[in-house]
C-alpha cells in the first residue's frame, strides 16, 4: 500500500532525529499492510549497519532489523519454528523483519512468542536514552507496547541458558495456511523449571512458570487463575472458546513431553 502522505525519508537515522509524524521504517511489511494518514516522514533503520546476529558467551543478540530469513538460519531449532508460525513466502522471509514482528504487536506475532518463552529482553532506544523491557511485558494488548514517542527498538536478546533449554512447540490454525489462532510454548531448564506460554489466543503474552516439572491438574489450574475468559481474542481466526480449548489441549501435551 502507498504510504503517499510520506514528504521524506532520512537514511540513515537514529533516535535523536525523531519528530512527530515520523515512523520508523525496517522491512516495511507491516508498516505498509494498512493506511497511515498521520505519518509524513521515514527513519530509515536498515541502512544502520547493525549485525544482524551477534551470538555473546551469554546469548544471542538479534538487531531488530535482522530478517526472518536470517534468523531462520541461525541454527536455533525453537527460532526456525517460530519463524515459520508466519506461514509466508519466502519474499516476505526476506523482507520482514524481528524487529517490525515485535512492535506490531500482533497476537499471533511468533517473534513475540520467541522472545517471551525464552525470558527475551528487548533494547529500546530514544532521544532521552536507553532502557531494557522484558519481552512479556513489551507487549501489553493488540497492537499496543510500552514503546514511548521517539523511542525505537534496537534489538531483541535471548539469554544462553534459555537458548539451550529443552523445548516443545505447538501452534493451530483455522485453516493450514492460516494465521496462527493459538501458539504455545514449552521449556524445561537445567534445574528443572517448567515454563510455558501462551500466544496468538490472547492479546498479549502469558508465561506460566513452575518451579518443578508441573502436574496435569497444576498446569489446568495455572491456566484458569492466570489467563482469564476475556483474555482471549474473538475474531476472523478463531473464538475464544476454540482457542481456550486448544491452549488447554497444548498445554497438556507440551506438560507430558517436558515431562
Amino acid at each position: 500500500m502507498d504510504l503517499n502522505t510520506v514528504v521524506e525519508v532520512v537514511s540513515p537515522a537514529g533516535p535523536g532525529q525523531w519528530r512527530p509524524g515520523d515512523a520508523w521504517l525496517g522491512g516495511g511489511t507491516a508498516l505498509f499492510g494498512e493506511p497511515r494518514p498521520h505519518v509524513t516522514r521515514l527513519l530509515d533503520l536498515t541502512t544502520a549497519g547493525w549485525p544482524a546476529l551477534t551470538l555473546r558467551e551469554d546469548g544471542l543478540e538479534i538487531a531488530a532489523t535482522c530478517t526472518i530469513a536470517e534468523l531462520a538460519a541461525s541454527g536455533y531449532d525453537i527460532a526456525e519454528r517460530c519463524c515459520h508460525a508466519f506461514l509466508a513466502s519466502f519474499k516476505i522471509w526476506n523482507v520482514a523483519t524481528v524487529g517490525g514482528n515485535l512492535c506490531a504487536a500482533l497476537p499471533a506475532g511468533p517473534m513475540i512468542a520467541l522472545g517471551a518463552a525464552l525470558d527475551g529482553t528487548v533494547l529500546l532506544q530514544g532521544p532521552e536514552g536507553g532502557r531494557t523491557v522484558g519481552v512479556a511485558e513489551f507487549v501489553t494488548g493488540e497492537g499496543a507496547t510500552v514503546l514511548r514517542d521517539g523511542e525505537l527498538l534496537r534489538s531483541m536478546f535471548l539469554p544462553a541458558s534459555a537458548l539451550a533449554a529443552v523445548t516443545a512447540y505447538r501452534q493451530g490454525s483455522l485453516h493450514a495456511h492460516g494465521r496462527s489462532g493459538v501458539l504455545v510454548i514449552g521449556r524445561r531448564d537445567a534445574d528443572a523449571t517448567t515454563t510455558l506460554t501462551v500466544t496468538a489466543a490472547t492479546r498479549r503474552p502469558y508465561v506460566l512458570r513452575f518451579p518443578e516439572p508441573p502436574s496435569a491438574e497444576l498446569v489446568s489450574v495455572a491456566l484458569t487463575e492466570r489467563i482469564g475468559e476475556d483474555a482471549y481474542i474473538d475474531d476472523v481466526h478463531g473464538l475464544p472458546a476454540w482457542r481456550r480449548h486448544l491452549t488447554r489441549l497444548y498445554a497438556e501435551q507440551i506438560r507430558a513431553e517436558l515431562a
